[in-house]
């Protein structure tokens, strides 16, 4: 009898144990659900091109964090931004980032995102709380909604860019008197542009903060994009949900401001002249790149050699700069625990032409304005692998969602990137690649050529671009090349069709076609 007593007891102690041992596993196994779910982490500049990384094959320019990205992933060499009905390009490229839709239906969903809380649902960081993601942003954000509508946490929102002369005064009745010959271009610009004029122009200088712009505050913003970040990592490495941060610097957009010690670095007059620099575009007027647009005021005009090279210098440390602060963010995740099971991917929002073809901006179809670069680190991407298949930067978006298992609303245009990146698909999901500037430009990229239209200059451009990267040798009169132009300027046309692109361009290309009617 007592031993029976006894072997009860021990069934039920034994019972009390295994039930408590099913819980506990039950416990770890809710918890391994919950993190199993990858992190995932954008950086993303502004105006950067593709031009500017060393790693990448720019040995003028200091990127040693930028450099261990590229060695720590796989690097996209082919990324572009679809297009602009502004020019304020960065509203249309991160409009797409943020709703996954094609340039001309972001354009359309505007409207409906501000008035409609269901749209709204739909952006980037709300799909990413769909599934489970504490969502933070800090830094430049430029579009609607509002980022506190959509993420959990954000930090130092940022204008477009930061405040100067330009967009702080009315420069309108300035321009109409330029016009009516009352005032000379160098009466109406204000300090910060139209420079430098000489070597001895010193109106203006990058790290001096009187001048407010990235000094406003007292912190230069990258560096306090820089501290928010740690600042969220710290936080997030105790936590078990997955995080998903935006983290959008200003840099390199203007005024390119940056501590001394970063301009330093770089000597102006040891700095190359791009090889396709012009002093004037010849259809500046035409494409929207007159010296009333901003970014083309920047450098006097005709553009010289030497202007160009000071833009360099300063454009060159402020991305010396901002990849120091993208060290530290990269140092934090490291430290936090928690890098194993992140994704982090750099990009910017478009390029900028920097003296190439006679330019300053990014409001051309050309390759310097559109294509960015774009590297993807994560345990199963590749390391120190480049892909050259063309994609669009706003793959990240639908990328994130693959990697977070929220399936891709039908609304989306873009592709996840994972498949090229691990070598599971041998070519691009775009036939051609799509460019549009406003009702001024379009532009077609296929299997290494690209067209460039541009309607108002009744002007077209053909360029094949694995002979002629730099886009100098317009190849559009050659007899050899006609049947090329035809074919592509007609799949251009068909292009606008699918994407609801309203410009209409078949008279042009009628006369193209037939230009013995004209």
């Amino acid at each position: 009898m007592k031993n029976t007593i006894l072997a009860l007891i021990n069934q039920k102690i034994w019972l009390v144990i295994f039930c408590f041992l099913c819980l506990h596993s039950c416990e770890e196994t809710d918890q391994q659900t919950t993190i199993e779910k990858p992190n995932i982490v954008l950086i993303f500049s502004d105006d950067q091109n593709f031009q500017t990384i060393n790693a990448l094959g720019n040995q003028e320019i200091h990127t040693p964090n930028l450099d261990r990205l590229v060695d720590m992933g796989t690097t996209f060499s082919h990324a572009y931004n679809m297009g602009s009905w502004t020019g304020a390009v960065c509203v249309p490229s991160r409009t797409m980032m943020v709703t996954g839709r094609s340039v001309w239906d972001a354009r359309k969903i505007i409207p409906e995102i501000k008035s409609d809380s269901s749209v709204a649902a739909q952006t980037w960081p709300m799909l990413m709380k769909s599934a489970g993601y504490e969502t933070y942003m800090t830094g430049k954000w430029h579009v609607v909604p509002k980022p506190e509508e959509v993420f959990d946490k954000v930090m130092h929102e940022r204008p477009g860019m930061p405040g100067d002369a330009w967009i702080n005064g009315n420069l309108q009745p300035k321009f109409k008197a330029f016009d009516a010959g009352e005032l000379t271009w160098d009466e109406i610009m204000p300090v910060g542009y139209n420079r430098p004029k000489t070597p001895d122009d010193m109106t203006w200088s990058p790290y001096d903060t009187t001048h407010g712009g990235y000094w406003e505050g007292g912190m230069h913003w990258s560096e306090v994009l820089k501290n928010d970040a740690i600042g969220f990592i710290e936080k997030a490495k105790n936590k078990a949900e997955p995080f998903f941060m935006y983290l959008a610097f200003n840099a390199p957009h203007d005024p390119r401001q940056a501590p001394k010690e970063f301009i330093d670095l770089y000597d102006p007059e040891t700095l190359s002249v791009p090889e396709n620099f012009l002093p004037e575009h010849p259809f500046k007027e035409a494409m929207g790149c007159s010296g009333k647009l901003r970014d083309e005021a920047l450098a006097p005009f005709p553009r010289t050699p030497f202007s160009i090279q000071k833009n360099k210098q300063e454009y060159y440390a402020i991305i010396t700069h901002m990849d120091a602060q993208i060290g530290l963010i990269i140092d934090a995740l490291e430290s936090s625990g928690k890098m194993d099971n992140t994704y982090i991917f750099f990009t910017s929002d478009h390029g900028l032409a920097m003296g190439q073809h006679g330019l300053l901006g990014k409001q051309s179809l050309y390759d310097h304005s559109i294509r960015v670069p774009l590297i993807a680190i994560g345990k199963d991407i590749p390391q120190k692998q480049t892909i050259d298949h063309d994609v669009y930067l706003q793959d990240i978006m639908a990328t994130s969602l693959e990697l977070a298992e929220v399936e891709k609303p039908a609304h989306i245009f873009f592709h996840s990137l994972m498949d090229l990146a691990k070598n599971k698909r041998e070519e691009s999901y775009y036939p051609s690649i799509y460019g549009a500037y406003t009702n001024t430009q379009r532009m077609i990229r296929k299997n290494g050529l690209k067209l460039i239209v541009l309607p108002k200059a009744e002007k077209v451009m053909l360029f094949d671009l694995k002979k002629d990267p730099l886009e100098m040798n317009d190849l559009v009169e050659l007899e050899e090349y006609q049947p090329t132009v035809t074919d592509l300027f007609e799949e251009l046309i068909a292009l606008q069709k699918e994407l609801n692109d309203d410009l209409d361009l078949n008279e042009f290309f009628e006369e193209i076609k037939n230009p013995s009617k004209q």
